[in-house]
């Protein structure tokens, strides 16, 4: 069983930074997360991915460019998402998740946070 405990999120302004974090905790020394966003009345959606080694990422469209996602490994298995020049469309809440492998869907999901964008 692995368990996903995030942080940082919060209220800001519209161009303002911030930086999400989840630390995973399981079987393995690694796994290969994500992070996904949910805005009101709208589908879940990807923003971004990193394989277990974080030598490879992935980033939604909406997000590619301004968003980047990285871990360390040796900090409890951390994973982070810095986002710049935040816009009011990338309010939602922000789930980290977790697989696997990367073969698998994602299978463990964390609390969610909430991210507030004022224009």
């Amino acid at each position: 069983q692995v368990q996903l405990v995030e942080s940082g999120g919060g209220l800001v302004q519209a161009g303002d930074s911030l930086r999400l974090s989840c630390a995973a905790s399981g079987p393995k020394s690694a796994y290969p997360m994500g992070w996904f966003r949910q805005a009101p009345d709208k589908e879940r959606e990807l923003v971004a991915h990193i394989t277990w080694s974080g030598m490879t990422t992935f980033y939604g469209d909406s997000v590619r460019g301004r968003f980047t996602i990285s871990r360390d490994n040796n900090a409890e298995n951390t994973v982070y998402l810095r986002m710049n020049d935040l816009k009011p469309e990338d309010a939602a809440v922000y789930y980290c998740a977790a697989k696997e492998n990367d073969a698998l869907g994602y299978g463990y999901w964390g609390q969610g946070t909430q991210v507030t964008v004022s224009s």
